[in-house]
């Protein structure tokens, strides 16, 4: 239960849950900003995402080791804060005439720089709130709220952008950045002393540091490569099923924007499932199993065709993958965190963000020429087959064992916490 996670972990999931919900009830807000109100075109529209993706990326690159050396918690609100910023830019630009696609673009590097930070920062500073007994409940429940903020914000967003506008959408979804950082600011000045590595400036083999760890552990690795290419490859067929479902298929907006909204219900179950199935059947057995099977389904939407019986298809195809992604997100969190030591948790999960952001954009792109190419069908075909191919071609291996190694604490910050750091292992404040 929740409850038993203590109120930090609660404050946080709040934290979490607000901008999760203002994050979805802005989907798609940029776009229509930058369509509606700039008159942007396709290539700058874009641009606008393309840029947000690799520059934000990295200009994190230095930010994780900076996190690292610091104690987390203020980094989560500082986050939050400069995503507050960046989005109240937009409102406040439109109000003074001065928006433009420019500062959309910059808008975009900042949230996911900021994005990469705190979810990194949050691992950390999780990993002394919770117990190991309690990680895959706690991940169960940062996915579970993520779905069903997937679910519902979209629903609301569309009707606020139809009813006060775009640019009062952004706003919101600003606000809750806002809010979010007033929970983490209620939960206390307290911080486990072990979050905290040491002061000094950031070199160079610190910078390198993340990769290097999560490279040279061979079931780490394995993890990384697996996850990132098959997180890439659903993504890449995203633009093409779109171009097949809308273009030549001749499905509405709405049916579209359906297909997308029903398998979320998928998420909630798959959320809730992956306690008792890890619990029942163990750790390792349920990431290999559904590292598999979150792999087999996405070759189907091939079978896409017009009318009821297409749409039945791609919401049958997403229901069953979400399902399967959401139970193997919760327990791929845990698994990937157990050979971190706390000394080394942000600059790894930064560098597993960089990766996998970079992944995702290139083969996004390369999907993109395929289609261009060859056909949207075609194009999907490949994801699905190559997906196929990653359990194969990079297994997941065995759990790795806990991480008992840590650097020596030199902060100079007393630590504060009151409550008993009972937790070894983090989850992260965002699953992957």
């Amino acid at each position: 239960m929740a409850s038993s996670l203590g109120r930090p972990y609660r404050r946080l999931w709040l934290a979490y849950a607000v901008s999760s919900y203002g994050t979805w009830l802005g989907f798609g807000a940029f776009s229509f900003v930058a369509i509606r109100v700039l008159h942007a075109g396709a290539a700058e529209v874009a641009a606008i995402s393309a840029a947000g993706l690799v520059v934000g990326a990295l200009a994190a690159l230095p930010l994780g080791p900076w996190a690292e050396f610091r104690r987390k918690r203020p980094v989560l609100i500082a986050m939050d804060l400069v995503r507050f910023g960046a989005q109240a830019s937009i409102p406040a630009g439109y109000a003074l005439g001065v928006l433009s696609i420019v500062q959309l673009v910059c808008v975009s590097i900042v949230l996911s720089a900021a994005n990469i930070v705190f979810t990194a920062a949050g691992g950390a500073y999780l990993k002394a709130l919770i117990d190991p007994a309690d990680l895959v409940v706690a991940n169960a429940r940062f996915e579970s709220t993520n779905w069903s903020a997937s679910m519902v914000g979209p629903i609301l967003g569309g009707a606020a952008v139809g009813l006060f506008g775009p640019v009062v959408t952004i706003a919101a979804d600003a606000v809750s950045y806002l809010l979010s950082a007033l929970s983490i600011t209620s939960i206390g000045s307290g911080e486990p002393r072990a979050t905290v590595a040491r002061t000094g400036p950031v070199d160079r083999s610190q910078l390198a540091e993340g990769w290097r760890y999560l490279l040279r552990n061979q079931p780490l690795r394995r993890l990384f490569v697996n996850s990132v290419l098959v997180n890439g490859l659903i993504m890449a067929g995203e633009a093409p099923l779109a171009v097949l479902m809308l273009g030549q298929l001749g499905f509405r907006p709405w049916q579209y924007g359906l297909a997308f909204a029903v398998p979320c219900a998928g998420g909630l179950v798959g959320s809730r499932l992956a306690r008792p199935l890890a619990a029942r059947y163990g750790n390792d057995r349920m990431l290999r199993v559904f590292g598999v099977l979150r792999c087999c389904w996405p070759v189907g939407l091939v079978l896409v065709r017009s009318g009821g019986l297409g749409l039945i298809i791609v919401i049958a195809v997403e229901l069953v993958l979400i399902c399967c992604c959401s139970v193997f997100g919760p327990i791929s969190a845990s698994y990937r965190l157990r050979a971190v030591d706390s000394a080394r948790i942000t600059r790894v999960l930064a560098a597993w963000s960089v990766g996998g952001i970079a992944t995702r954009a290139v083969l996004v792109a390369a999907w993109g020429v395929l289609a261009a190419v060859t056909s949207p069908r075609w194009a999907l075909g490949a994801a699905g087959l190559l997906l196929l191919a990653v359990p194969l071609l990079f297994p997941i291996g065995a759990t790795p064992e806990p991480a008992t190694h840590t650097e020596p604490v030199t902060s100079t910050e007393p630590a504060t916490h009151t409550e008993p750091a009972t937790s070894t292992e983090p989850a992260p404040a965002r699953p992957a």
